[in-house]
This record gives C-alpha cells, sequence and structure tokens, in this order.
C-alpha cells in the first residue's frame, strides 16, 4: 500500500492582525492624554484640601487606625495597611509617610508626630530609618483635618478593589493647602506652593470671609509673606508678593541667617534657604575654595546634631565677616529664589490662581463641608426628636401601653398594635417596645421627655444656621479663630526689606576676567575662559543640539535670558562655572528656575543697562517693538522678570541694539523679505509694548525669521530694503532661497 505523502501547513506569521496607520494625534489622545490626566488628577497636584492623593490615603488610613489617641505604632504597620487604599507599593507609601511627619521638618505643622531618624528636608544624603524602627501616631492638628469627616462633610468613593471606601478630599478645618508647603512635577504642568503662617492664614480668610473683594495690598498687611519650617529671611519686596499674591505666580528672594562667633572667629550659619541643602552649599565652597575665589576661609564643617542645623566657617584673621557673608550670598545657594507656580486641582481641575482665589476657592468648599456636617446632625437630631414624640404620648397612659404588649398573643403583633393604640409610626413603635421594664417609669420618661424642648430649639437654630450664608461665614471664621488660638505659632522666617539691605562695595576684582559665553538651540550655556580657549576654539554640543549665540565678554558681567513665555532671567555669569569648549554645559532652564516647559531664544551680557541701547523684538504678526535696555534693570543680583515683552503675537527673534543703524531682514512664510534700518521701529518705554506693524501680511500668512544683515544668508538682502513702515514684502530671489536651504542642510 503506498505511503501516504505528509503535508507541511502553511507558516502563520508571528503577527496575524493587520496593521494600520494610526494618525500620531490619534495616538496621543487615545493613549497619552488619558496617562497625562491620570498624573495631573490622582498624583502630582494637590486639591483644595492641601493634599496629594498619596498624603491623604496615609493619613486616612492612619485615621482608621486609632492613632489620633493613644500610643505610636510601627511605620511599618501603617504603611501595610496603607496598601489596602494605595496598591503602588511600600517603598512610595514610606516616603509619602516620612515627609508628613515632625522629624522630617518639611511642614511648618507636622501632620505625623514621629519618634526615630526621618531625615531631613535640608539634607539629601540624611537617609530615614526603615519603617521598621520608626513609629508614628497623628498629631493633634489631624483633629481640624478630619474635622466632621465620620458627619458626612466630604464624599466617599470604593478603593482599588472595591473592598472599602475612602474620602475623595479631607474637611479640612482651615486652609491647608496654603499652609503645607506642596511641590509636583505633572505632565505638561507643575506645581510649586509655598508654606504661609497658619496665624495669618487664618486672619486673612476671616478677611475674606468679611469682605470678598479685598485687594492684594490689603490681604499683605495680614498675611505678610511666606513662612517656611527652617527659618531663613525673606528679602522683602511688595510688589513681588503682591503678584504672587494676585496670579500665583512669581518669585521672591530667600537667604540663610548666621551668627557671628568672635571668640572662635567663626561664622555658624543655622538656617538655609528651603529650596536649598547644605550637601548644596558645601559642594559649592569646596569648588569656590579650590578656585582660589574663598581665601577668607581656612576651614568649614558640618556641625548639625540634635540641637539642629549648623554649618561653621572658620574665618581666617582679619575677615570681615558681614562682607564674607555678602560674597557669598551672591556666589553660593545661601541666597536663592523662590518661584511660585500655584497649580490646584478645583472641582477635578488644574487651576493657577493667587492666594486670594484659593482662599476663595477653599471657602467655598469649607462650606460645603460645614452644610453636610450641621445636616447630618440636623438629621440625627430631628430623628431624636421623632422617638421623643413617641414616648411623650406614652406618658399620658403607661398602664395602656404595658397592657397592649401583655395582651398581644403574637410577638410579630406587637408593633403594629402600638401604633393603633397610640398612633404612632413603626420607627417610634419599635423604639418603645425596645425600653426596658424597669424604665417604663414616670421618672424616666419624663426625663427623656424633658429634652424635647432643647431639642426643638436646637433644631431651629440648625434650620436656621443652614439658611443664613452670613451666620455659617460667622461659624467658619469662630472654628479659624480657635484654630489659630490653638495652633498658631510666631513666624518663623524673618523679613528683611530690600532698602535696609547693606549697599557692598564691588570689591570681587578677582573675578574679573575675559570669557566666551555660549548658548545653544536647546539652552545649554557655557562659559569658557579664554586661556581654555588657547589651542581648540571648536565649541561642541550633544548630538541635535547647536549653536544659538556666542559672544566675548567678561566674567564681572551680567547676563540676562528672554524665554518664550515673555519672561526675562537674569544672573551674573560668576554664577556659572567655568568649563570646556567641549562639556556640555548649564541647562539654563533648570540653573534659573524657569518654569515647565519654558525656553531660552535669547542671551546678552551686560556690564551697565545703558539707556541708549535697545532690545529689538520681532514678532510673527508682521509688528516690531524697541525697548530700552534700562527697563530691564532691576536692583537684585538675580532676578525674574515676568511680562518682559508683549505675549501677543509670538516673538520670531530678538536682537541687541548698540546704534541706531542696524539694518533687520524679515521674512515671511510666503516667501517674501524686507529689510528695514532699525530706525523705523518706535521706542517703548513699556516692556509689555506690541509695538507697531512693520511688515504688511497678506491675511494666513506670519513672519517666520529674522535676521541682521550681517548674518543674513541671502546673497543680496540690499534688494529687500525699504525705507517706510509697513512696508509690503519682496518676493525672495530663486538663489537667496537655495543659498538659504544649502546652509540649513550644512
Amino acid at each position: 500500500m503506498a505511503r501516504k505523502k505528509r503535508t507541511t501547513p502553511d507558516i502563520v506569521p508571528a503577527h496575524t492582525a493587520p496593521i494600520t496607520d494610526q494618525k500620531i494625534t490619534e495616538t496621543v489622545e487615545k493613549n497619552y492624554m488619558p496617562y497625562a490626566m491620570s498624573v495631573i488628577i490622582s498624583r502630582a497636584i494637590p486639591e483644595i484640601d492641601g493634599f496629594k492623593p498619596a498624603h491623604r490615603k496615609v493619613l486616612y488610613t492612619m485615621y482608621k487606625m486609632g492613632l489620633m489617641t493613644g500610643q505610636r505604632t510601627k511605620s511599618a504597620n501603617v504603611v501595610g495597611q496603607t496598601m489596602k487604599l494605595n496598591p503602588h507599593g511600600d517603598a512610595s507609601i514610606y516616603e509619602t509617610l516620612v515627609r508628613l511627619t515632625r522629624g522630617n521638618e518639611s511642614l511648618l505643622h507636622p501632620f505625623i508626630d514621629s519618634k526615630g531618624s526621618f531625615g531631613k528636608q535640608y539634607s539629601s544624603d540624611m537617609a530615614y530609618a526603615a519603617s521598621r524602627y520608626t513609629e508614628v501616631k497623628l498629631d493633634s492638628i489631624c483633629n481640624e483635618i478630619f474635622r466632621g469627616i465620620d458627619k458626612n462633610a466630604v464624599d466617599f468613593v470604593p478603593n482599588y478593589d472595591n473592598t472599602m471606601t475612602e474620602p475623595v478630599l479631607l474637611p479640612t478645618a482651615f486652609p491647608n493647602i496654603l499652609v503645607s508647603a506642596n511641590l509636583g512635577i505633572a505632565v505638561g504642568m507643575a506645581s510649586k506652593i509655598c508654606s504661609f503662617n497658619l496665624a495669618e492664614i487664618c486672619d486673612g480668610t476671616i478677611k475674606i470671609l468679611k469682605n470678598p473683594d479685598i485687594t492684594p495690598e490689603e490681604l499683605l498687611e495680614t498675611v505678610i509673606a511666606p513662612d517656611f519650617p527652617n527659618g531663613g529671611s525673606i528679602i522683602y519686596k511688595k510688589e513681588q508678593l503682591a503678584e504672587i499674591y494676585t496670579t500665583g505666580r512669581g518669585s521672591f528672594t530667600l537667604r540663610a541667617r548666621y551668627v557671628y562667633n568672635k571668640t572662635e572667629n567663626c561664622i555658624e550659619i543655622i538656617q538655609i534657604p528651603y529650596s536649598t541643602t547644605i550637601e548644596v552649599i558645601t559642594k559649592k565652597l569646596v569648588d569656590l575654595i579650590k578656585d582660589g575665589k574663598l581665601k577668607e576661609i581656612s576651614d568649614f564643617r558640618d556641625e548639625t546634631d540634635l540641637s539642629g542645623f549648623k554649618l561653621t566657617l572658620d574665618l581666617k584673621k582679619g575677615t570681615n565677616p558681614d562682607a564674607l557673608m555678602a560674597k557669598l550670598y551672591k556666589m553660593t545657594a545661601l541666597q536663592d529664589d523662590f518661584s511660585c507656580n500655584f497649580n490646584v486641582l478645583i472641582d477635578g481641575a488644574p487651576v493657577q490662581t493667587g492666594i486670594i482665589g484659593i482662599l476663595k476657592e477653599w471657602i467655598r468648599f469649607r462650606m460645603t463641608c460645614v452644610k453636610r456636617e450641621l445636616r447630618f446632625e440636623l438629621d440625627r437630631k430631628n430623628e431624636r426628636l421623632h422617638l421623643l414624640e413617641a414616648l411623650a404620648k406614652i406618658l399620658l397612659d403607661i398602664d395602656l401601653a404595658i397592657k397592649i404588649i401583655r395582651e398581644t398573643k403574637s410577638d410579630k403583633e406587637v408593633i403594629p398594635n402600638l401604633m393603633d393604640g397610640f398612633s404612632i409610626d413603626r420607627v417610634q413603635a419599635e423604639f418603645i417596645a425596645e425600653i426596658r421594664l424597669r424604665n417604663l417609669n414616670r421618672e424616666y420618661i419624663l426625663n427623656r421627655v424633658s429634652e424635647i424642648e432643647e431639642l426643638q430649639k436646637e433644631i431651629a437654630d440648625l434650620n436656621d444656621l443652614l439658611s443664613s450664608e452670613a451666620r455659617l461665614k460667622k461659624h467658619i471664621a469662630k472654628q479659624l479663630i480657635e484654630i489659630k488660638k490653638t495652633y498658631g505659632i510666631p513666624r518663623k522666617t524673618q523679613l528683611i526689606y530690600d532698602e535696609d539691605l547693606p549697599k557692598q562695595a564691588d570689591d570681587d576684582k578677582q573675578d574679573s576676567y575675559p570669557v566666551k559665553i555660549a548658548l545653544s538651540v536647546e539652552g545649554y550655556f557655557k562659559k569658557i575662559t579664554m586661556q581654555s580657549l588657547r589651542g581648540n576654539d571648536e565649541l561642541k554640543f550633544k548630538e541635535g543640539d547647536s549653536l544659538r549665540f556666542e559672544e566675548d565678554s567678561d566674567n564681572s558681567k551680567e547676563v540676562i535670558f528672554f524665554s518664550d513665555k515673555s519672561q526675562c532671567y537674569k544672573a551674573p555669569l560668576s554664577l556659572f562655572d567655568n568649563s570646556k569648549a567641549s562639556a556640555l554645559g548649564d541647562y539654563v532652564p533648570a540653573k534659573l528656575g524657569f518654569d515647565a516647559g519654558e525656553k531660552c531664544i535669547f542671551m546678552k551680557s551686560l556690564d551697565k543697562y545703558d539707556p541708549e541701547h535697545n532690545i529689538i523684538l520681532i514678532f510673527e504678526n508682521g509688528k516690531a517693538v524697541r525697548i530700552p535696555v534700562s527697563s530691564y534693570e532691576t536692583k537684585a543680583q538675580r532676578k525674574k522678570l515676568t511680562g518682559a515683552y508683549s505675549s501677543a503675537s509670538a516673538v520670531v527673534a530678538i536682537f541687541y541694539e548698540e546704534s541706531q543703524n542696524t539694518d533687520i531682514v524679515i521674512v515671511s512664510d510666503a516667501k517674501t523679505a524686507i529689510m528695514i534700518n532699525s530706525s523705523l521701529i518706535p521706542i517703548k518705554t513699556t516692556r509689555s509694548s506690541q509695538g507697531v506693524a512693520v511688515f504688511s501680511l497678506k491675511k494666513g500668512f506670519k513672519v517666520s525669521a529674522a535676521y541682521l544683515k550681517s548674518n543674513c544668508p541671502y546673497m543680496e538682502p540690499g534688494n529687500y530694503k525699504r525705507i517706510k513702515i509697513p512696508a509690503s514684502g519682496i518676493k525672495i530671489a530663486e538663489h537667496d532661497i537655495k543659498k538659504q536651504q544649502i546652509e540649513l542642510l550644512e
């Protein structure tokens, strides 16, 4: 019999599903956007109660564990219980718990009373002990955090596996959102909220309760300035703080505090800015001493112990301690800027608002919590009154009640018979039937019935309170006064007024030496000494990056950076470390504290703000403006200026003008161009001026580029010259387009 031939099945490809094209916009919308919103709403941005979800889960778990009273428990126990609400792992839970403790010193009013080593906010190297060694319980201030939570003050939702519920928000009885410092980095946005003194915030909230139309200047009289748990000093500038109070954005300068020990001839730094750490400061001190820029210091050491923070600097004989500290403030993080970005989740949506806006939203939230709490109490009192009214009816004929119960043959008929006998409902009848026989006497019933009149008064008062917004506000104000009295503490951060700062002579001549500075397209900055450039003047950048600006300068000068968000940042060149031509350099947005997503688009070093020199800005809409450099002059060594230029239209190019004979070539995306002299552009002293039209654009087109004549890629830029503005564009010659394309490819 012939053998049957064996057949081989067709090979099936690994992916049988057809490959389909998907637009990048659809991919972002379907895959990336849900992730981004999850990070914003469920992780990084605090809500109006002042907590992120991770904080809330830890504190609520401890509350349910009964840790408001009694002894502390092991942190590991809390971490384990919290995993019922937060399944992200014990390490992240414990790290969250650590920051909330008294031992870590991150908060003005810690929520967790701790025992053991929890590290310190001012040190990145001081690690916290493992959770099995430390002990915790809730601090007494949590009474105000959870006030009313058991009286339906807030909504509850199921946890991740539907085995229990957790609060959506905590019914904080004070504006914790402004009392506890908070930092969160989400996707596409960030939040950075400084802390304020509890007593000042309570007083400020009461002011807004009385007058919702309060101005920032009026609020500044009560909420004087931010306050930090590690103290330090704030260089007080009212206009800066007023901007933060109004918009929720801005910055202020923090400074370390020190004492001079004359006996030991040393400076003892006892408080540092909240925004830095001792490791950052000591590393900078080491670098400066190695570079020979701190010859006044013979030695320094970290003397932090159980009594608190201390960094000691031993001085050489004859050193002026105040002059040295002025120099250190300029060269190290002992003076640092704190940038505010008040992004808060309100009703589930991220909102950026100032202190006044946050307090108004908190008042709205708190009034809702109080109303729900009062309605809960009202319902309980109405239920109690309902039962006592049945007792009052029984009082009229106790014997009849006993007779009905005694003569009823079936147990299930007792309730209906009582309902019929006294004209009461089932709930009342159940209550009467459950009274013990020994309590069916006139004295017991009279004592209970005597509560009716008091209950009726309380119910009437609660109804009136719920219906009166003015009374509700007074009720909240009364709670705030009690909280201030119980938990308020004096300010820890001192104020230094700008006019009181000593005017230091510029004696840092040794810091004056020639340098070349360069800025890349991606925002990396290099400061290279001329000596380092000898024999190797080729600037190298990371792959995909290239040079944007470069110029010869001096280390004693100041450098200004313009961002694409209409902001200007200033810093002394001495702030930046010297680097090699081949090094990556400093990332400017990180170095100067740019806002999230903000990019650096222009750089210029200055030794003075000459009013005869100008900043020229060319905008997409065809407008241009010249702003005197003196408009950007400030007293501070390093400062962020908001509103550096108009945001009405995107900026295409920024130039520095030393004379009014600068020719500028402006190009549109319609492949037309004009060349005008800068003297045609009017000077505006207001930084936010939108300027005047210089390029007449057809509808739908915009300015795409602008060049100084000396750097223009065109062969004969004079062919596009115009002597009046606004001017219509001249068609770009074909050879100029090709030349520009070749240069772009190169």
